[in-house]
């Protein structure tokens, strides 16, 4: 799907994993309500970016430690945005399926898709936003920083157009890390579909792509390198981010 110039208006934030590699930090607190600066949670850096650019319809997928979240974040007034929430019962399954929850609130028009769990540097979205042609794209980072763990990253190859070859952690040859930052389409939510029902709910975002490019589909990649970003995984990140103040200034 291909569309030319068409406002952008909703975004879909996944929140539903059970952040078990936190170990007891997330054992009564879903990892997307961590403090990161101020005791502000760690889910407000995607909303707080949403917001800058005009996106305040927002729709969180939630699973894990579900009410919890609800009860945090309310329905967003207090950030100036509106939230939903969509629920995945099978929030043990790949983050695919979380995705796919979001399918019928989107109604068929692209939206933004972020990751509850990364700090996002506005700029990210910004950059996002000003590509004229609407076909389903990913955030990609030609120049990691330091504190990005490449082994444990998505790595991302690309063909000499920018377009994605392959993608997925164990890649040997790459040129670019995927950044968790998202512009989707109905085709993918339909991709999500139809690999599901060939593989079942283990399905990460990472291999619907690779589903669709096997399938012929073109998808985009949008430069961010000289944005900041980061994927609170592990305890460890927490500990930087929360010691370098969310990343000395990056938007919170």
């Amino acid at each position: 799907m291909v569309v030319i110039n068409r406002r952008i208006n909703r975004a879909v934030i996944l929140a539903a994993g059970n952040g078990n590699r936190m170990g007891e930090l997330t054992r009564n607190l879903p990892k997307v309500l961590l403090p990161i600066r101020k005791e502000e949670p760690l889910i407000l850096s995607p909303i707080r970016a949403l917001d800058a650019v005009g996106i305040r319809n927002i729709a969180i997928v939630v699973g894990y430690l579900s009410n919890d979240i609800r009860r945090n974040l309310g329905d967003g007034s207090q950030y100036g945005v509106n939230l939903h929430y969509l629920e995945n019962p099978q929030y043990h399954g790949g983050n695919a399926i979380s995705a796919w929850n979001a399918k019928s609130w989107t109604e068929g028009e692209p939206v933004i898709l972020c990751m509850g769990d990364h700090i996002i540097q506005t700029e990210i979205v910004r950059r996002l936003l000003s590509t004229k042609i609407i076909t389903d794209t990913l955030c990609i980072d030609y120049r990691p920083a330091l504190r990005h763990d490449i082994e444990e990253a998505t790595k991302v190859a690309l063909y000499e157009d920018g377009c994605i070859r392959d993608i997925g952690k164990k890649l040997k040859s790459w040129d670019a890390l995927d950044t968790g930052i998202f512009l989707l389409t109905e085709r993918f939510f339909n991709a999500v579909e139809e690999l599901a029902r060939l593989r079942g709910n283990s399905i990460e975002m990472s291999d619907v792509i690779r589903f669709m490019v096997a399938r012929g589909h073109r998808f985009n990649t949008c430069d961010v390198s000289s944005c900041s970003w980061m994927d609170i995984d592990i305890e460890e990140d927490l500990k930087l981010a929360q010691s370098q103040g969310a990343l000395n200034g990056l938007r919170l």
